[in-house]
């Protein structure tokens, strides 16, 4: 295929992505790494070409294998990936990760190329978790705006799902839970920490295993009945502590507040303040797409 790229007018072509490709991939997807994100090393590479994550294990296990391309230009150079899969149950596509250095028109051709192979049905983009990622659910938008306007071009619409923020560690200033107890944790690997009271659940939050310093947030609730009293954020406190000691140096965490008008189940609003108060940082927004037939 032709494209003209904002470096020069110069002829492309895409083929299957080969083992000899896996530096260029790596740096491809290095140049999008996130603040609070791990640099992607060939292991986590292998896991995304194999189609299987830590997170959205489920999600991922229900697609075929996937199909990666990289586009190159005349002297073999790789200058942009793509991964794309079907899922049987529902006949939908997926474009799972795509990297290009925020060139348009790169992201414009890998696009049609993964669609043009899905074929006519419903795609979805940036919907799961890959194992490029320490949990990016999403496409960041602020930071990757040339991805986010091929797919708009293309004819996704996009969802603003997930509020993704980090922090550094050690924390201090936080108060700490009392009779906290610890578990361990295998969904995603980490530890599981409960206050309970009589034999009630009062709140609970889960953390992952720190990766190369970088420690996740997965989740924090109270029961409604303890809400109001502090202590979720001395449970926060707790979390990020016991973190530190396990060797992470940042804390991150994503906050699914997306619910709409009304949903006062799925209202994140306390916990946005919460994080807020704590001192943690917005880096982005986390966006997926939808394109209909």
């Amino acid at each position: 295929m032709a494209i003209t790229t904002p470096r020069s007018a110069t002829q492309l072509s895409v083929r299957p992505y080969a083992p000899g490709d896996e530096p260029a991939v790596l740096d491809l997807v290095g140049a999008d790494r996130l603040p609070g994100q791990p640099l992607t090393t060939p292991a986590m590479l292998a896991e995304a070409l194999a189609g299987r994550s830590p997170i959205d294990t489920d999600w991922w296990a229900e697609l075929e294998p996937p199909t990666t391309e990289v586009i190159h230009d005349e002297a073999g150079r790789v200058l942009g990936v793509v991964s794309y899969a079907k899922r049987p149950s529902d006949s939908a596509g997926f474009i799972l990760w795509l990297h290009c250095r925020e060139e348009q028109a790169l992201a414009e051709a890998l696009i049609a190329r993964a669609l043009d192979r899905l074929g006519e049905r419903t795609a979805h983009a940036f919907e799961f978790a890959s194992a490029l990622t320490l949990g990016l659910e999403g496409l960041p938008a602020r930071h990757r705006p040339a991805t986010a306007k091929a797919l708009h071009s293309a004819g996704f619409t996009g969802r603003d799902l997930w509020r993704y923020m980090r922090n550094s560690l050690p924390f201090s200033g936080l108060p700490h839970a009392a009779h906290v107890r610890v578990d361990e944790g295998e969904d995603p690997p980490g530890k599981r920490l409960e206050v309970r009271e009589g034999g009630e659940l009062l709140a609970e939050a889960t953390i992952g295993c720190p990766v190369a310093g970088l420690g996740v947030l997965w989740w924090i609730s109270v029961a409604p009945p303890a809400r109001g009293q502090g202590l979720g954020l001395a449970l926060l406190g707790t979390a990020l502590d016991l973190l530190t000691r396990l060797g992470a140096r940042e804390a991150i965490l994503y906050v699914d507040d997306d619910a709409p008008p009304g949903d006062t189940e799925r209202d994140r609003t306390a916990a946005n303040r919460l994080y807020d108060r704590a001192g943690f940082t917005e880096v982005d927004r986390l966006h997926s797409f939808t394109r209909r037939p």
